[in-house]
């Protein structure tokens, strides 16, 4: 799901590396019609779905992605889609017992205690493919003990260390610059807000069931060490590895096995990288700050904060207002929000509609200032 995307891409160059282990059956996209065709062409997949109605011939059938996150010949489901848009097709292969891995943030941020009870009622795992929460997941593996604190890393993205005003002056080009990963042009901005950050805090939290005050952030700008576990006896854990998405989405594909595959880089710590750490300045970066707010409060702030960021992200992309108003504009979204403390899938998806309303009203009189 999502396969013409930056993750679906990259997973489908970790099954062209293994071709006798792996069989595509079925490819959704969005409105990339012209890759997924190509895509299509490739792998022969027997189903297909795209969001627009494609300008080409396929004999493969065209299937709704809910219907083929559910299918009985498919055995294990990549959400690599964006937005609100993977949630329903996790929530039909949790219930049909396949398993996930997770490439889409919102769909934990959004609902994670409704998909993380779909996963244990029918005895399925969620496997994480974000390089952090795989990081965490293989640290926990073969431990009895839980964790008593989590730590996500964070490169700090292209502006850590710039002032307010430097921040005033961000172009859209420099926002997309980031100085570690490549992704797409959504997670790029988030991830130079720390958006990103505060949104993966809320993923841990429901894929290990720690509290969101158990989960810390710390600035590592070189980008090897993923995450670090602290275990009540005070030794931590950590997993490093050269910054490389290909690497936990193989991991998750492949699971159990750890496979050898010539096309990933290595880590050379003899090059004497130094491996620093720093804490997190929460002033610099008020969206990291409302992530962690918003998971505190729970209940449908989460699925607000997502509606509302998305909103105002694609504000800044279209050039209509500054990387500094992004913040703004999702603090004053989620203050008009009225939250529900235990909703339903249509009541995440109502808060999520009527922010997206709210947050494009804010957006617009903020663009004509």
């Amino acid at each position: 799901m999502g396969s013409t995307g930056s993750i679906g891409q990259q997973a489908l160059d970790v099954i062209r590396a293994f071709p006798t282990k792996f069989q595509v059956r079925g490819l959704a996209a969005g409105e990339n019609i012209k890759l997924l065709e190509q895509q299509l062409e490739e792998f022969e997949p027997q189903l297909f779905y795209c969001s627009v109605k494609p300008d080409f011939g396929y004999q493969g059938k065209f299937m709704p992605m809910e219907e083929m996150a559910s299918h009985d010949d498919v055995d294990l489901i990549v959400i690599a889609t964006s937005g609100k848009a993977g949630l329903f097709p996790t929530i039909a292969a949790l219930q049909a017992g396949k398993t996930v891995a997770l490439a889409n943030k919102e769909v934990l941020v959004m609902a994670g205690n409704i998909v993380t009870t779909e996963a244990t009622q029918h005895g399925v795992q969620i496997l994480p493919v974000d390089s952090e929460h795989s990081a965490i997941w293989q640290c926990l593996l073969g431990e009895e003990s839980e964790p008593h604190r989590l730590f996500l890393t964070a490169s700090g993205g292209p502006f850590y260390h710039h002032s307010q005003s430097q921040l005033d002056r961000v172009t859209v080009e420099q926002a997309l610059h980031h100085p570690t990963w490549k992704m797409g042009k959504k997670v790029t901005i988030d991830s130079a807000t720390l958006m990103n950050k505060g949104l993966e805090v809320i993923e841990a939290h429901h894929l290990f069931a720690i509290p969101v005050d158990r989960i810390e952030i710390l600035v590592h700008p070189q980008s090897f060490v993923h995450s670090i576990i602290e275990f009540a006896d005070g030794s931590m854990k950590a997993q490093l590895s050269f910054p490389d998405m290909h690497l936990p989405i193989q991991y998750a594909l492949c699971y159990p096995e750890r496979l050898p595959n010539p096309e990933l880089p290595r880590l050379d710590l003899s090059r004497k990288e130094i491996l620093s750490f720093e804490p997190v300045d929460y002033a610099q970066f008020p969206c990291l700050k409302l992530a962690l707010d918003a998971a505190r409060l729970g209940g449908t702030y989460p699925a607000a904060l997502c509606a509302a960021d998305e909103v105002a992200v694609e504000f800044f992309l279209q050039g209509k207002m500054r990387f500094t108003d992004i913040a703004i504009i999702v603090s004053k979204a989620l203050e008009q929000h009225q939250s529900i403390a235990q909703p339903s899938i249509e009541e995440i998806f109502a808060a999520d509609e009527q922010t997206r309303e709210t947050t494009l009203q804010i957006a617009h009189d903020i663009s004509l200032c």
